[in-house]
């Protein structure tokens, strides 16, 4: 079982920096209905494969793995969680964004955006991208031991 949640783990993550790269290449030029509606599928993606992977995650620090005891004494690990919660939180930005755009989309119509709004939204996928880095950087600092607090 922990090698099920475990692959649960890491397919998800990876499918969350696929959907941040796939938003970042259709967020890149000029906008039709078709692109807007991937990006509504890609965002949704991303949201059920960030939901995955907290689960699996969580399910691998309290059941299959070395326990809370061991993890929450890391500071790669406390570092993980928190660029996690502020990946989660940055992201509402686009997904309000491109989740506005279903009225439009419904009437059969392109949705309208500025380019400052989109330079906005592009910037925030960037950053997203950026901590997604440093998060499996933590990842690999943590499966390595650097880091741990005297227990």
């Amino acid at each position: 079982m922990a090698t099920l949640f475990a692959f649960l783990h890491f397919a998800a993550a990876f499918a969350v920096f696929a959907a941040l790269a796939a938003e970042l290449v259709l967020t890149r030029n000029a906008f039709d209905i078709a692109t807007a509606r991937r990006l509504l599928a890609v965002d949704r993606m991303f949201g059920i494969a960030a939901v995955v992977v907290l689960a699996a995650g969580l399910m691998r620090v309290f059941y299959f793995e070395k326990g809370p005891g061991y993890y929450f004494h890391s500071a790669p690990f406390i570092a993980k969680l928190a660029i996690f919660v502020l990946i989660g939180i940055l992201s509402a930005y686009p997904t309000v964004q491109f989740l506005s755009w279903r009225t439009a989309l419904k009437r059969g119509v392109a949705p309208a955006i500025d380019d400052t709004r989109m330079r906005r939204i592009r910037s925030v996928l960037h950053v997203e991208a950026t901590l997604f880095v440093v998060l499996v950087l933590c990842a690999s600092l943590m499966a390595h031991g650097v880091g741990f607090f005297g227990a």
